[in-house]
């Protein structure tokens, strides 16, 4: 096969991931267009990368890989350098802007997307937090062409990733890209055999999960169980932190655990209080330990102790 031009547009791990498994191929990155670009405008990306350089644009620069400057994938001047450097192929890696089919057209062969899950299922911008609260066995990553659509293009290439037991959101999302790091050598060998034989996703068992919200961090004792607690918390690590909700009011920790020993209380009943956690009762009725307790406010040390003590009482509920 010919050398392709290639040109790589993400940010995090899976652009990391993308570049160098691209790199270990005889193709060329002959670009890249990192997060920080659509972030800031030019002065201010100029001052961040001077002064607080991300992981991106320390990989671009330690590559010394060509950095793309423009204000987004579907500006007049990104799509000019997709021409400009004559490139085959764009490989997108986590992104928040949906492609124009100007953008998806730009390259010579073919714009693809690396998704992280076996679509066509789990669609959408969060499924390592998905499929671990779905108690998934297995996810994936998907080399799919783009369209104008999210996540619904004709596959190219696709690797089962095992998830585990104590998989946290990160952890999964670790294991996905450096699978990633491996599959995209596969995927650019014998590139226009896959471009031919590529394979439509059946609509029929799509699905798409949306943005995750604030609310999707707030336990819900009386209708969550331990079990899906304890996954909907390492799910959303380290995204977003979960909350304890009472009254009006909302309480963070650190440390979590279920009790196995203790007896079987009503949903959301608050069993115990020390001075710094809270047992309370999950839809189950079993019991979950959660240390380090602090409530959501601009002073949460003086607050916490002051609730913890005077407001919270035990036997009342958590909702």
């Amino acid at each position: 096969m010919l050398t392709m031009k290639i040109v790589i547009v993400g940010y995090g791990e899976m652009l990391e991931a993308l570049v160098e498994g691209v790199s270990k191929t005889e193709h060329e990155i002959v670009g890249v267009f990192r997060r920080e670009n659509v972030m800031y405008n030019p002065i201010s990306r100029f001052l961040h990368d001077a002064i607080k350089p991300s992981h991106d644009f320390n990989l671009v620069r330690n590559l010394n890989l060509y950095d793309i400057k423009a204000s987004g994938v579907n500006s007049e001047k990104f799509v000019k350098e997709i021409e400009k450097l004559e490139a085959d192929i764009i490989l997108v890696g986590s992104w928040s802007e949906k492609f124009s089919a100007q953008t998806i057209n730009s390259p010579k062969k073919a714009c693809i997307n690396v998704h992280p899950s076996l679509l066509p299922k789990y669609r959408g911008p969060n499924p390592y937090y998905q499929v671990i609260l779905n108690n998934e066995a297995f996810t994936g990553v998907t080399f799919h062409l783009m369209d104008i659509n999210y996540d619904s293009g004709a596959m190219l290439h696709q690797k089962q990733v095992e998830v585990r037991p104590k998989d946290t959101g990160n952890a999964l999302r670790l294991r996905c890209c450096d699978a990633v790091r491996r599959e995209v050598k596969i995927l650019l060998s014998d590139f226009d055999d896959k471009l031919q034989n590529r394979v439509s996703q059946n609509e029929n068992q799509a699905t798409y999960q949306p943005q995750i919200t604030l609310r999707d961090c707030i336990l819900d004792f009386t209708q969550e169980p331990s079990d899906e607690i304890d996954r909907k918390i390492r799910g959303l690590n380290p995204w977003l932190n979960c909350f304890i909700p009472y009254g009006n009011q909302f309480f963070g920790f650190s440390k979590y655990k279920l009790h196995s020993s203790m007896t079987p209380k009503e949903p959301a009943n608050i069993v115990k209080k020390t001075k710094n956690s809270l047992y309370v009762a999950c839809a189950d009725g079993r019991v979950m330990e959660f240390s380090d307790v602090k409530i959501k406010t601009i002073f949460p040390k003086q607050v916490t102790k002051f609730y913890m003590k005077k407001i919270i009482k035990t036997n009342t509920k958590a909702v």
